[in-house]
């Protein structure tokens, strides 16, 4: 048996167990024992003495059409069709096979069973070796091929040809680390080389600006690196993502493989950012990434618009370092308040609206600060970022202020015209539902108490606000 499965190994492609395509010989024993092999059949086997059947292991006449007798219409059509009902299960199926938990493992079918003991329904000892070898194969790569990680509600499942029991993960990575699939699945497969394929396998390029060239083919999405002054793009590496960003065939070097051990999985597509798949993926479930920091405080998340520069790391260590200790201190006008401190991220964050509410989670996509959170908060506000003299809070009313400045710190994939759609949408219910201001300080750490106030739904602007 364990020759058989290093033989003919089972598909590891897929995850989640649900995706993954069941056996041939699936069963439903109200509708016989082919009815699953018919209704799923692509192939026909004509042998040498002009019969026709849906699968090569069928010898018995009766399940065979005769070509010399009749037309292949005839046979494709209405013969086989009709061989759906043609064998029921019986007694012993009923006992064994149809009842056994190892279905999924086992490579039994009613042809196997007749071939081995003339009985269609018949248990068939070996094939219960094999389905015990199996199963053992398939627990075992998934613990050395298979990780899984989650965002914003979303499980990516990295599976990997090379084994990842020796590769070390950025601490940001594993703070977003789970131990299994979750209700929402994606999944990208690493490969370590590459595919035979020409420059016409990628299909007509959609874009090209270093470092990226991005084609179509057929539904999919082609990657390939490109340098600034490059005429053509690199062919080593690629990545193909599905129509969705559900499913990504990556495929890097062998160099790439000795630096995963030796240097560590920093990306989870070994992209320079993640949010290339990760920004479309979030716009088809009602959420925006932002360049942006965000903190939580007593469980209320504050989210710090801005780009390169604006104070986002700045302004999370000054919230971060007020006060000593493990619990620290914010002093809103008289009063000291002890608030529970935590980064979600420096550079990256993902607004949600969930559950009825809206939430702000951090990424492992950090900037200068390498401290990260994977569980979201309730949303308090969003805080545009403004270097000034002053420490203050300005309420922004102005609702096309309020697009104005969210536009300039959506992140942005490649957006299609439907990808801009989405997007949209959830800003405008971001705008119309989520409390913004323009958040001008200086690194003196005084604009702390202002934000201390926020919190406690002190600040001025938000008495009576519901």
């Amino acid at each position: 048996p364990r020759e058989v499965v290093a033989l003919d190994a089972p598909d590891m492609a897929e995850c989640d167990p649900e995706d993954s395509p069941g056996p041939c010989h699936t069963i439903d024993e109200s509708e016989g024992l082919f009815a699953g092999c018919i209704e799923a059949r692509r192939d026909f086997h004509i042998d040498p003495y002009g019969t026709l059947s849906f699968c090569s292991f069928i010898k018995d006449p009766a399940l065979r059409y005769d070509l010399r007798k009749g037309s292949f219409t005839e046979g494709w059509e209405v013969f086989i069709p009709g061989l759906a009902g043609k064998v029921n299960a019986g007694p012993g199926y009923r006992k064994n096979c149809g009842a056994c938990d190892k279905r999924a493992d086992c490579r039994w079918c009613p042809v196997y069973a007749y071939l081995e003991s003339g009985n269609y329904s018949a248990k068939i000892p070996y094939l219960c070796a094999v389905a015990d070898e199996e199963r053992t194969f398939r627990d075992e790569w998934k613990r050395k091929h298979r990780r899984y990680f989650r965002v914003a509600g979303i499980t990516i499942c990295i599976e990997s040809d090379t084994e990842l029991g020796s590769v070390r993960f950025n601490p940001a990575l594993l703070a977003f680390a789970v131990p299994g699939p979750g209700k929402d699945n994606v999944v990208f497969r690493h490969h370590f080389e590459m595919p035979d394929t020409t420059k016409e396998d990628f299909g007509p390029e959609v874009y090209r600006k270093a470092p990226w060239v991005i084609s179509r083919k057929e539904g999919s999405w082609v990657y390939r690196e490109i340098g600034p002054n490059a005429k053509t793009p690199e062919t080593d590496r690629l990545w193909i993502f599905s129509e969705d960003y559900s499913r990504g065939s990556i495929y890097l070097t062998d160099e790439d493989k000795k630096t995963l051990r030796t240097e560590g999985w920093h990306s989870l597509t070994h992209l320079t950012t993640d949010q290339i798949w990760l920004a479309p993926l979030l716009a088809d479930r009602g959420a925006v990434m932002m360049h942006s920091s965000a903190i939580s405080i007593n469980g209320q998340g504050l989210l710090f618009a801005g780009h390169s520069g604006a104070g986002k790391s700045t302004t999370v260590t000054m919230i971060k370092n007020a006060g000593t200790g493990g619990t620290k201190i914010l002093r809103s006008r008289q009063k000291e308040r002890s608030m529970d401190i935590r980064i979600l991220c420096d550079d990256r964050n993902i607004v949600q609206h969930t559950n009825g509410r809206w939430t702000v989670q951090g990424t492992w996509n950090h900037g200068d600060v390498p401290e990260v959170s994977a569980d979201p908060a309730p949303l308090r506000g969003i805080l545009f970022l403004q270097q000034d003299t002053r420490n203050r809070l300005v309420p922004i009313t102005d609702k096309k202020e309020v697009w104005k400045r969210l536009l300039a710190v959506l992140v942005r994939p490649m957006g299609t015209a439907t990808w801009w759609q989405k997007e949209l949408d959830v800003l405008e219910k971001i705008v119309n539902n989520v409390p913004c201001y323009l958040m001008q300080f200086d690194t003196s750490g005084r604009i702390v108490s202002e934000l201390g106030e926020l919190i406690a739904g002190e600040f001025p602007a938000d008495k009576g606000r519901s």
